[in-house]
């Protein structure tokens, strides 16, 4: 990779006023995709990233090892409806998972194939959902990776199209009724019915009846609520309970409604409210024994469980069952009755590493432990919903490839139901956890995943530090590919992730975003002096948000990193709001229009934080035309004012933009040669070259 000469973007002097404070955007005509100046730039910028890769000697093998690696495949947890049991499986052939269903004598047919529907491999399922008797399936597609999910049912025994496609899905949960004649859904308004410019926005509660004109679907919620609103909507297995939950974007925080579907029809269903204008999280499950089972961190930032009589679902009546705990964040829990002692499962994360624990589910007490294969990441628990002795979930870690696990209450055994469909060969590696101290003297947990022996050596630091998502351990191609090529590779779980509860994600947004910049400095800076990596060696990389995350660090701090990796990222944090899902994420980052909030944004915004004749690390923006959540022109206008500020010619900044994939899900293979790209680029300018 040799200096090469970057295609000229034109600068102009576009300076926007905000509250008083004039701010530059010299690349603004970058915004606008159609433009024909922006496409040659792209074409432009396309070409010298295909021969900056053509150049890349261990291109070829690192793609080949992730390709090997992906060969595990993988396998979800069983969703139960009856004696029939509905699951994802991806084999090592194939390019996309495929739902399954299985029937009480093992039999397995194949409900949904992505490349049956389409062999493009453009084509993603969103998402499904079975109606409560498991006869109807409802699920989710989208193509080219827009994540516009259009809605279908279909028969499940004989596959037959039922109803569908209904458009504007995005999001939607689907809660049935039962008979699975009739379900609610959340439906965006239709584009002439919303100011131009909100055609994501604008949200609906509607009850639907299998097989209806869609024109025909009774609105049940949302008039008159924040554009923004995201809907939950759930259904008691009995029918008796509807529940409608609200959060505006992403905030950590929710109202929440209950309706008693026995003493109001569907089609208007008297709402009750059971949580308004709190700040806290809420989710409700209907046991088989008739009480109501709170799921909160309300006055708990770890989380707890309480419970109380569904006629009274006031705060005042809840009463703890699973109370916070101090060190361990509450995940997931199920409830197994069908024994003489019905229990309760509580999944739980330590420093993000899963563990279930048992308890009585009567008064809460805790009375055993499931056994786990070891120090790795739980996916989720699934029961019986009609009750039973039995729970399946899925299990990870760094070098265990997906696999489903089957706990049996009656005695307390857990055994491989699933194994991942692939055998690979993994490498020998060493996972050590690390603490140290941010700025502020905070502790912060990291995972360094490496080869046997001591550094320095090449080291990948990958972080997030936002919206509450918490970093596990987990089977990654990518790692696993880095360290057997002789790298170190460390997550570090920053603040502003749910690593250790709600507490540590709001010491991470809003006015408090530097905290997260800080912890991932720290971070690099116990790297090197504990001699995992030097400063030459060390690459940091992140997507969406961790896009940011990298693409602050690289402003704030460019002489402690060698390479940056920024997928899919939000750099230009003034004019965020304006585009993809933006104005959803104002409540985790803060408003331009805001006087304070522009101030937290303006102050670490990475686009408007570059210096002519800096010396930046090497730098790799990856983006994808039909994403719909953060629009590539972030990346686009912050390469434009690297490559003309770069003062070092051996550290390029390059860009990746790639077609007809989105922010989510993809074909494997074009996951895999992402991946290449992604590590041929960090190796040759951290010098991994074993």
């Amino acid at each position: 990779m040799s200096p090469l000469p970057y295609p000229k973007a034109l600068r102009d002097d576009v300076v926007d006023d905000y509250h008083g404070t004039p701010v530059p955007d010299p690349y603004r005509r970058l915004e606008d995709a159609d433009d024909p100046a922006t496409k040659e730039w792209l074409a432009a910028q396309g070409e010298l990233f295909a021969k900056a890769m053509a150049a890349a000697p261990r291109r070829d093998a690192f793609r080949d090892r992730v390709a090997e690696l992906v060969r595990s495949g993988t396998v979800g947890a069983p969703v139960w409806r009856g004696e029939r049991c509905f699951f994802m499986r991806r084999t090592p052939e194939q390019e996309h998972a495929v739902l399954y269903t299985r029937d009480a004598g093992g039999l397995e047919h194949v409900l949904l194939d992505p490349m049956a529907m389409d062999p493009s491999g453009l084509t993603t399922i969103d998402s499904w959902q079975p109606d409560k008797e498991g006869r109807r399936l409802a699920y989710q597609i989208s193509v080219g990776g827009d994540e516009e999910s259009r809605l279908h049912v279909i028969d499940v025994g004989t596959g037959e199209r039922l109803d569908g496609p209904i458009d504007r899905c995005r999001y939607s949960p689907i809660a049935w009724l039962p008979g699975g004649e009739a379900f609610y859904y959340v439906r965006r308004l239709p584009p002439g019915e919303v100011p131009a410019g909100e055609e994501q926005f604008h949200r609906r509660v509607y009850l639907h009846r299998v097989g209806a004109p869609v024109g025909d679907d009774v609105m049940v919620f949302g008039t008159g609520l924040e554009k923004t609103n995201y809907y939950g909507v759930s259904v008691s297995r009995d029918g008796r309970w509807l529940s409608i939950s609200a959060s505006r974007g992403t905030a950590p925080r929710n109202d929440l409604w209950l309706a008693d579907l026995s003493a109001s029809p569907p089609e208007s269903p008297h709402l009750t409210g059971v949580q308004q204008d709190v700040d806290a999280q809420t989710m409700l499950l209907f046991g088989r024994d008739g009480r109501m089972y709170v799921f909160t961190d309300r006055e708990a930032p770890r989380g707890r469980v309480c419970v109380t009589d569904p006629d009274r679902p006031e705060y005042e009546h809840w009463r703890d069952l699973i109370p916070e705990d101090p060190e361990a964040v509450l995940a997931d829990f199920a409830i197994l009755d069908d024994l003489d002692r019905p229990v309760m499962l509580v999944g739980w994360t330590r420093h993000a590493v899963s563990e279930i624990s048992v308890h009585d589910l009567a008064g809460g007490e805790k009375i055993g432990e499931v056994p786990t294969p070891g120090l790795g990441t739980i996916g989720g628990i699934t029961e019986r919903p009609e009750g039973g002795h039995e729970a399946w979930f899925g299990y990870t870690d760094h070098t265990t490839p997906t696999r489903v696990l089957r706990y049996d209450a009656r005695t307390g055994q857990t055994t491989l139901w699933a194994a991942s469909p692939g055998a690979v060969e993994v490498p020998e590696v060493t996972t050590e956890h690390m603490v140290y101290r941010s700025a502020d003297g905070t502790e912060v947990h990291m995972i360094v995943v490496s080869p046997p022996g001591t550094g320095p050596r090449p080291t990948i630091l990958y972080g997030y530090g936002g919206f509450g998502v918490s970093l596990t351990p987990g089977f990654s191609a990518n790692i696993l590919t880095w360290v057997e090529a002789g790298g170190a590779y460390a997550v570090a779980q920053l603040r502003g992730g749910g690593e250790q509860g709600e507490s540590w994600h709001r010491a991470g947004m809003l006015g408090d975003k530097q905290n997260v910049f800080d912890d991932l400095h720290a971070a690099a800076e116990h790297l090197i002096a504990t001699g995992v990596t030097t400063a030459d060696q060390l690459a940091i990389s992140g997507g969406s948000n961790g896009g940011l995350l990298v693409g602050a660090a690289l402003t704030q701090r460019p002489e402690l990193y060698a390479a940056v990796a920024c997928s899919a990222p939000l750099l230009d944090m003034v004019r965020y709001e304006r585009f993809g899902l933006g104005a959803t994420w104002n409540v985790e980052y803060g408003s331009a229009a805001v006087p304070e909030e522009f101030a937290w944004l303006w102050g670490y915004s990475p686009y408007h934080h570059v210096r002519e004749g800096v010396r930046y690390p090497a730098t790799l923006f990856m983006v994808f035309g039909s994403d719909t959540r953060v629009h590539p022109l972030h990346a686009w206008k912050m390469c434009a004012a690297l490559q003309h500020a770069q003062a070092d010619d051996d550290r390029p900044v390059l860009l990746r933009n790639e077609s007809e994939v989105g922010h989510g899900a993809r074909a494997v293979s074009r996951s895999v040669e992402l991946m290449a790209d992604q590590l041929a680029f960090l190796a040759r300018h951290t010098g991994l070259t074993a």
